[in-house]
């Protein structure tokens, strides 16, 4: 929604309030957070020389962002007075949102620098000594200002006012551009170009940094950071490198306009899709589940990691059918849908073309492998090893089966009890990978560095605690709750070293941006004790 602040303007407050409380009515469920936008246009001044595009960049920065899930407040031509009472609407809206609202601001106009300072200028801004600066015009400080007491996690700054300096003979005043400004916690500053520097206004209807940007902001699933790249390149390339768009960060959370996952990522997500749901492994499809959350292929994985996880936890002898009495022989037990081992496909009855014989027998072997090694048991690697005698996988099953064989029975050791420890963002994360040092984490050796909860304990026993929510949301309680997570999937050291490097494999913001039922740090612990080599 945009909200055109037009002429008087004493109730400016209560009207951005009011569409506020709108937003949470009409706003699509693809946007989590409120988002709260004030855009200023000014280029219709009276004492100065007035400039052609401002206006209509505002416009179209207004319409763009309501595209994008923002409440937008408009004020073109602004004087002085009307830019202090938008700009202490927009702080209080800010706070009134809470602190998972997004605020942005834009301006397009005049800007001039004094004494490292940035200063925007009203239609009406009348000025015959630079010490009245002050006084004539919104200091850009003050809008900096207004947006961090609102202490919200995103806040984005946006200056299009680096045109020219129109007070370029009053002494004090004849610095380009504008002064670079440090971005407070939480906030994305970016100017239209580089500090010091003159932009173009634009020969079309549009300067060609907002051009450039409104073109860039509704790319789905683009990251804030990637969006003022590829304004760069664009602005680089139309201004001949002339002008080049600036900006500086002190963002700690992931940013997109619109939601949505490019062609790459797709492609991705369909490919590890395709590898997880051959394996039928239950770590790998909560891997999955939580490095796409929501994602094309959420429901289908769920499902799948419901039936896996019900198989691991079912009985393992199913109770056989009486026969009917009618029938000379007695009928053949019907196989549990919950037991993996019964649940091994039998071989494939010979075909007539060896060919198609051949394919279908390596794809039944693949299916009953993976059900042998996820029922983890002696008597899955001996029904596998009857039924599929000639496959490759026999070696391997072989050796799993006599080590399983070979290891001697060992008593459930005792519960190790982890305290339940929120998601990490990404600079408390690299702070925990630093706190680790360099030093190998290895898998039986006592953790001496790390989260206060886990130091004292090594992998092989914070393995055996109970996780204190679903691992995926929607999960019946009696498959984990006041469960082991070992018993949840067959939480080997070579699994967890699957997982570890999964994690190893994927950035640091995807490996954190989630809990893990064992605590936030459990997956940095996996992380670094993969790269030491899963010793």
């Amino acid at each position: 929604m945009v909200r055109v602040l037009a002429k008087p303007i004493g109730h400016w407050l209560l009207m951005i309030g009011s569409a506020v409380l709108l937003w949470f009515a009409v706003q699509s469920p693809a946007v989590a957070e409120p988002r709260i936008a004030l855009v200023i246009g000014n280029g219709d001044y009276r004492r100065v020389n007035p400039l052609p595009n401002p206006a209509s960049d505002a416009r179209l920065m207004a319409q763009t962002l309501e595209s994008a899930g923002f409440v937008v407040t408009l004020v073109a031509d602004g004087d002085l007075a009307e830019m202090r009472e938008a700009v202490t609407a927009f702080g209080a809206a800010l706070r009134e949102a809470g602190t998972d609202a997004t605020g942005l601001f834009y301006y397009a106009g005049h800007g001039v620098q004094s004494f490292q300072r940035n200063y925007l200028l009203p239609v009406d801004v009348k000025l015959e000594n630079a010490a009245d600066l002050g006084l004539a015009a919104l200091e850009a400080e003050s809008v900096l200002r207004q947006m961090a007491s609102a202490r919200n996690k995103t806040n984005i700054f946006i200056l299009d006012a680096c045109r020219n300096n129109p007070f370029e003979n009053l002494r004090d005043l004849d610095d380009n551009g504008l002064a670079e400004m440090k971005a407070p916690p939480g906030t994305y500053l970016a100017y239209a170009t580089e500090p010091n520097k003159v932009a173009l206004d634009g020969t079309g209807a549009n300067s060609v940094f907002t051009a450039a940007l409104t073109g860039e902001i509704l790319t789905p699933g683009q990251p804030i950071e990637q969006v003022f790249k590829r304004v760069r390149v664009k602005v680089l390339a139309a201004s001949g490198n002339l002008q080049t768009p600036w900006d500086a960060s002190s963002l700690s959370t992931n940013f997109v306009f619109v939601a949505g996952a490019t062609a790459a990522e797709d492609s991705a997500e369909d490919a590890l899709w395709d590898s997880v749901r051959r394996s039928r492994d239950a770590v790998q499809i909560i891997l999955f589940l939580r490095s796409f959350p929501e994602g094309r292929h959420d429901a289908e994985a769920k499902a799948l990691l419901a039936e896996v996880m019900a198989g691991e936890v079912a009985p393992a002898t199913p109770e056989p059918a009486t026969p009917e009495p009618a029938t000379p022989e007695p009928a053949t037990p019907e196989p549990a849908a919950s037991d993996p081992v019964a649940a091994i496909p039998e071989p494939p009855a010979p075909q007539a073309d060896p060919a198609v014989a051949s394919t279908g027998t390596a794809e039944d072997a693949e299916a009953a492998f993976n059900l042998a090694q996820a029922a983890g048991t002696p008597a899955g690697y001996d029904a596998f090893l009857a039924a599929y005698p000639d496959s490759g996988f026999v070696e391997i099953a072989r050796a799993e089966l006599e080590a399983l064989l070979a290891a001697p029975a060992k008593a459930a050791p005792e519960s190790v009890a982890v305290t339940d420890t929120p998601a990490l963002d990404v600079s408390a994360a690299e702070a925990l990978e630093r706190d680790l040092g360099s030093a190998p984490i290895l898998f039986s050796q006592a953790l001496i560095t790390g989260p206060a909860e886990f130091v004292g304990k090594s992998l092989e026993q914070l393995i055996l605690s109970t996780p204190k929510f679903p691992p995926i949301d929607g999960l019946p309680e009696e498959v984990w709750k006041e469960q082991h997570c070992t018993n949840c999937h067959q939480w080997t050291q070579a699994a967890l070293c699957d997982q570890g490097n999964f994690y190893v494999s994927q950035p640091i913001e995807r490996s954190v941006n989630k809990d893990h039922p064992l605590g936030g740090g459990f997956k940095l612990i996996l992380r670094k004790w993969a790269e030491s080599g899963c010793l």
